[in-house]
């Protein structure tokens, strides 16, 4: 990873390659912002640089020994720090290194992905993954050691609220009293969460969440998608080429995601409770992150739907078969309702991500559809 191939973010990797190039980076960095957004693309750019052994105009050359290793995820001098579970081999005190193979693979795929994602990886199986204490003695035994290269060594450590107490106090230790030509980067989305004594002991980074034309571009060069498709998934991401990536998973099952929406406005209207039971256990057998894209799906189709009512086409984003539907459902999402159905579907999210059973999330959801599209003094 090259800092050339970072999406945007050009204040904050400016920032970082003259620093690089003045020989003054800080031994711990923390890179602060939303999900999706570069952080720890950038993180690995950096650590590429800082063990690039012939850099140019600051950034790594992308040929020499170092630069192939670095690209591999497999330098001796670069290590990663990230959440696990304890499922692994049976183990009570799983560390990184035992998920490593699937960090690489998702690494290299794209360093732009979401908690889900990487929980999905890992088929956590509803358990809640952290970074466990085993992993400061992980830490400072890696960091302890000479670097095999002569230069830098690196670690990032990804989403470092997910550290327990102890591991955290450990790694405060460590801070305070950093081994030479080390360098830390810890890669937060919720830095609050972080303990304060960190924190101060890092010098922040914040990244911004992506503007349209940064993920319009990106979008149309790692997928090869016309301007209109990229465009209008660059629109509704949020500023997250996690999200964008997402949401191109969900056009490949946009034609499903479509029918089984429809299915569960129609059902619900007929009050066909049995019925809405089996629409909820067939969504229940996906995988977690499937579920959550069906679930960003309705959320941009109940949208649209209601932005639909007001006659503003050139701010619709539908495709022909949604756009047919709206013709007859768009009516049953109006000023009274919508903000009823975007809360219930933000709920089903959250639940879905922290592992709540799906088959009463999806089940539940279901019901108050019912409640939600008919009001009560409405006559069929």
């Amino acid at each position: 990873m090259k800092f050339s191939q970072v999406i945007g973010q050009e204040d904050a990797t400016r920032r970082l390659r003259q620093q690089a190039a003045e020989g003054r980076v800080p031994h711990a960095l923390l890179f602060c912002g939303p999900e999706g957004s570069g952080k720890l693309a950038s993180a690995w750019a950096l650590a590429s640089l800082l063990l690039c052994q012939h850099p140019t105009e600051g950034d790594s050359c992308g040929t020499c020994p170092a630069c192939h290793m670095t690209a591999n995820l497999a330098h001796p001098d670069l290590h990663f720090v990230f959440p696990v579970i304890k499922g692994k081999s049976g183990k009570s005190a799983p560390v990184s290194d035992m998920y490593l193979d699937e960090w690489r693979t998702l690494m290299k795929e794209s360093p732009y992905f979401a908690r889900e994602t990487w929980l999905e990886r890992m088929e956590t199986q509803n358990q809640q993954a952290q970074i466990y204490v085993e992993e400061s003695n992980a830490i400072l035994r890696k960091l302890s050691l000479k670097s095999s290269q002569g230069g830098y060594k690196v670690m990032i450590i990804w989403q470092p609220e997910l550290m327990n107490i102890a591991t955290a106090n450990k790694l405060l230790k460590l801070l305070e009293e950093p081994p030479g030509d080390t360098v830390i980067i810890l890669v937060s989305e919720r830095p609050e969460q972080l303990l304060g004594t960190i924190v101060s002991r890092t010098q922040r980074i914040d990244f911004k969440p992506l503007n349209e034309e940064e993920l319009t571009q990106a979008l149309m060069r790692d997928n090869a998608l016309e301007e209109r498709t990229a465009r209008g998934i660059a629109r509704l991401s949020g500023g997250s080429y996690a999200t964008a990536q997402s949401m191109l998973r969900v056009n490949e099952d946009a034609d499903l995601f479509f029918d089984m929406f429809v299915l569960l406005m129609r059902l619900s209207y007929q009050r066909k409770v049995k019925d809405m039971f089996e629409w909820s256990e067939q969504v229940a057998s996906w995988g977690r992150e499937r579920q959550k894209s069906f679930l960003d799906y309705c959320q941009r189709l109940i949208r649209e739907n209601f932005v639909y009512n007001f006659k503003l086409p050139q701010i619709n984003y539908m495709g022909a078969k949604e756009a047919d539907f709206a013709i007859r459902f768009a009516r049953f999402v109006n000023e009274q309702n919508v903000i009823g159905i975007m809360d219930e579907l933000s709920d089903a999210s959250r639940d879905i991500e922290q592992n709540v059973n799906p088959r009463m999330v999806f089940f539940d959801f279901a019901l108050q559809m019912i409640v939600l599209l008919i009001p009560k003094t409405s006559k069929r």
